[in-house]
């Protein structure tokens, strides 16, 4: 093993401690900013975990050096992964139980929607993105009435965690940025001693280094009795994704999606979350059980991304 596979591996390893260490922080900083203010802590990780500066920067700047299939691989295989793959993950290592209102599970459900329509000619045209960016604050505010309302039996021994909710809630989200850019950098260099096609590139691997945090952004609340944060940060988050992510990308320069994109990132993307949200309406959370399907049905989805890029 080389030197620098052997740093990428250091980086993967250090982001991974770091970022587990943030999620606490992080879901300590909610819960005393809900407290605070008097907003439930559901309603800020809907709002505020699903804006992520990385993955909105990874895609304009690939689009911007011509990598158009690695720029719509931020959101589109963005989405899919967290829809699919760290929800599977999630419930495996720690069952999520909690039942989320179906409003709320329908505004996650629908949100690529519109992509979907928009993209399916090949091209996100500035008009497009600007109607997504539209979109987003419509389904945004959608997803966070809906559940404004969830919430979960007061933990005794969380009261003196609820101190200091802008520094903790700040400095969780700070801390997470450069774990996840760790373990992102940590990840690509592992992956990138593999030759494969952008659009893959972007759709599995880089979608999945720049996301893999999100997996402790759901397991820390979820061993710690607030699975609602944990799932109101994968449904934000999707929201971000499938509408200001995408439209924000193509209104800095128009976006176009090659027939791989079409033909299967697209539909899979706006597939993926209504499939989760349809397993958290009927089971009123995710258990082992679910998760595996989840995770299954990610893999399922690489394999047919590589046979794609193989077989063009």
């Amino acid at each position: 093993m080389d030197g620098s596979v052997l740093v990428s591996v250091g980086l993967l390893v250090g982001g991974v401690v770091l970022v587990m260490a943030a999620a606490e922080l992080f879901v300590d900083g909610l819960l005393a900013a809900g407290a605070r203010f008097g907003v439930p802590p559901f309603v800020l990780a809907v709002v505020l975990s699903g804006f992520e500066v990385e993955n909105l920067a990874a895609g304009i700047a690939a689009n911007a050096n011509g990598l158009a299939g690695a720029a719509a691989g931020t959101f589109l295989g963005g989405t899919t992964f967290l829809a699919l793959a760290v929800a599977g993950l999630g419930a495996l290592i720690a069952p999520v139980r909690v039942g989320l209102p179906r409003p709320a599970l329908l505004w996650t459900a629908v949100a690529p929607l519109p992509l979907l329509g928009l993209g399916l000619d090949g091209r996100l045209s500035r008009p497009d993105g600007a109607l997504l960016v539209g979109w987003f604050g419509v389904a945004l505010v959608g997803l966070a009435r809906a559940g404004g309302g969830v919430t979960a039996p007061a933990d005794e021994g969380e009261s003196g965690r609820l101190r200091f909710p802008l520094p903790r809630l700040l400095g969780g989200l700070a801390l997470l940025t450069v774990g996840g850019e760790l373990l992102g950098e940590g990840m690509r260099g592992v992956i990138g001693r593999f030759g494969i096609s952008q659009t893959l590139l972007g759709n599995t691997a880089l979608a999945a280094a720049v996301e893999a945090e999100e997996v402790a952004r759901l397991v820390v609340p979820a061993r710690r009795g607030r699975a609602e944060l944990g799932l109101g940060n994968v449904l934000g988050t999707v929201v971000h994704f499938a509408a200001l992510n995408a439209g924000l990308i193509a209104l800095v320069r128009p976006l176009a999606l090659d027939e791989a994109t079409r033909r299967l990132h697209l539909p899979v993307a706006a597939a993926a979350p209504a499939v989760l949200c349809a397993l958290l309406a009927a089971r009123r959370g995710l258990g082992r059980a679910e998760g595996a399907l989840l995770v299954g049905l990610y893999a399922a989805y690489v394999s047919a991304a590589i046979a794609v890029a193989v077989l063009g």
